[in-house]
């Protein structure tokens, strides 16, 4: 993953043995806790839309939906540190803000279509 070009979706999720894992976007982080179902998350860090810089995941305001495609996903998950700017988002770009649970389920409700998507552009490209 290159942190330069998804510091603004990207996530990082602490486990409590320890280790971590960076993602690219919510949906991925979806895939890597179904991946690793016996492993408990501590945290997650969020990188903020606007600022890039991580956030507590679970204290975000998360827009979702809109008009902007989302990271490995066409139903958009973005996160902010101020509800101000996510309220902002919103009026430019449509969605909705939700909290980190209700934003989460929406990754793990979308991963069949988004991984049909993924699946689709890249066989279109060979």
């Amino acid at each position: 993953m290159d942190r330069g070009q998804f510091s603004h979706s990207r996530m990082l999720i602490v486990f409590d043995d320890g280790s971590e894992t960076g993602t690219c976007s919510l949906r991925c982080t979806a895939v890597e806790l179904v991946n690793r179902l016996d492993q408990t998350p501590v945290s997650f860090a969020v990188g903020d839309y606007r600022t890039r810089k991580l956030i507590d995941a679970e204290k975000a305001f998360w827009v979702l939906g809109g008009d902007r495609p989302g990271v490995m996903s066409a139903r958009a998950k973005w996160a902010f540190a101020e509800r101000e700017e996510a309220e902002r988002f919103v009026q430019a770009h449509g969605g909705r803000i939700v909290g980190f649970e209700e934003a989460l389920q929406a990754a793990f409700l979308d991963l069949y279509q988004d991984t049909k998507m993924i699946r689709e552009r890249r066989k279109a490209k060979k």
